[in-house]
């Protein structure tokens, strides 16, 4: 876990890996609870007998959203930015899913500061993400993620 003090000059960061998040595993069941609360019910994702006979991939695989949606979750593992009164996720300049999250895979998240800059109550970020799928040779998913931290 690396703290980051806004207060600092956080530039000298730009352009360099910050951290990389925790290993986490990409479970069926979290799948499924993915595709219910989106209503996406595609068989590559929910059903793994037919998946495993028809898919390319072998078996089922992580909605791409759902690995996106979990880069909070993998930046919270090994950044953490204080003090701050509150973070905001802004959106996304660029996504894309480069590659399948086969359920049971393990994903990781490596968060390379592209920029900072000043917005009115406090700073905005620009990060360089990749979501790595353990085993895999291909990322699964390059990002540009805009955040806020206002004061």
């Amino acid at each position: 876990m690396i703290t980051l003090d806004p207060r600092t000059d956080l530039s000298t960061w730009a352009g360099r890996e910050v951290a990389v998040s925790d290993w986490l595993e990409i479970a069926q069941a979290k799948v499924d609870e993915f595709a219910d609360a989106t209503f996406d019910q595609q068989w590559i994702h929910v059903d793994p007998e037919r998946a495993a006979r028809e898919s390319p991939f072998g078996g089922t695989i992580a909605h791409g959203f759902l690995t996106l949606s979990l880069l909070s979750h993998l930046y919270q593992t090994c950044i953490r930015l204080e003090p701050r009164r509150m973070g905001i996720n802004v959106g996304f300049n660029r996504v894309r899913f480069t590659a399948p999250v086969k359920v049971g895979t393990r994903i990781r998240a490596r968060f390379a500061l592209d920029r900072v800059e000043t917005v009115k109550d406090g700073l905005q970020f620009i990060w360089k993400v990749t979501i790595e799928a353990e085993g895999s040779d291909k990322p699964a998913c390059v990002a540009e993620w805009v955040t806020r931290a206002l004061n």
